[in-house]
């Protein structure tokens, strides 16, 4: 994560959890995704955990504890502290993981804004022990939503006559699209064979327009082919 981006999170983490809690149905179908390849983790590591927003509703809702990560944002870290997380602030490039520490690494949301993602999968595949797994979910650039958030950071706003009627109606916040760059499916797939990790599984949410996706909470489903949010879930 660059600077910008920090600066960007600190400044405005307030904003993402006012996001969530104005599209509560999208924060829930991407939680219940999240917790799909979680089931059963132990020694769960948030690469990037903001506010602890979804690791709050997690161990809520799911029964699933994830106690420790890292976050490069002071302001989202300290959220996430109030929440009952251990955080420390730095980036995943930065951060020493360790050696076969943790069962399961998440990046939940995380690669869009991470500079050198290539480095984090090498340095959470070495976190990892034998047989523990990758959980990496996120925007893929395919997918509407990353199509209508590279439109809108082209054109510089929501109100451009491109977006009018297309967009939900509580948009996410325009300063995290500014600074997001978001990957192909393939292209994660691609690195995290690359560090080392095989035995991949895909699951998917987030399958209708965007302007209708705050509708209903959706339960994931197999695949990568249709969802704006999806996840990878890998081993060592």
């Amino acid at each position: 994560m660059s600077e910008k981006m920090k600066s960007g999170f600190d400044e405005h983490a307030s904003k993402y959890d006012a996001w969530f809690m104005k599209n509560t149905n999208v924060l829930y179908s991407e939680v219940k995704l999240v917790a799909h390849f979680l089931k059963d983790s132990k020694d769960v590591f948030s690469v990037g955990c903001g506010s602890g927003l979804f690791e709050m509703i997690l161990e809520k809702d799911f029964g699933i504890s994830i106690k420790s990560g890292l976050e490069p944002s002071e302001g989202m870290a300290e959220i996430a502290r109030k929440r009952g997380m251990t955080v420390e602030v730095t980036t995943v490039e930065k951060a020493e993981l360790g050696i076969e520490k943790y069962d399961t690494v998440l990046f939940n949301g995380t690669p869009s804004y991470i500079t050198d993602l290539q480095t984090a999968f090498d340095k959470a595949f070495a976190a990892l022990r034998p047989g523990g797994k990758i959980v990496v979910i996120d925007v893929p650039k395919e997918s509407s939503y990353a199509l209508l958030y590279n439109l809108t950071k082209a054109v510089g706003t929501w109100e451009h006559p491109l977006l009018k009627d297309v967009h939900p109606e509580d948009p996410y916040p325009i300063e995290f699209v500014k600074i997001a760059n978001w990957r192909t499916t393939a292209e994660k797939v691609e690195m995290l064979q690359k560090s080392g990790f095989n035995n991949l599984e895909f699951a998917q949410t987030l399958t209708a327009h965007p302007i209708y996706s705050n509708n209903v909470a959706e339960e994931p489903r197999e695949g990568y082919d249709r969802g704006d949010y999806v996840a990878i879930c890998a081993r060592k």
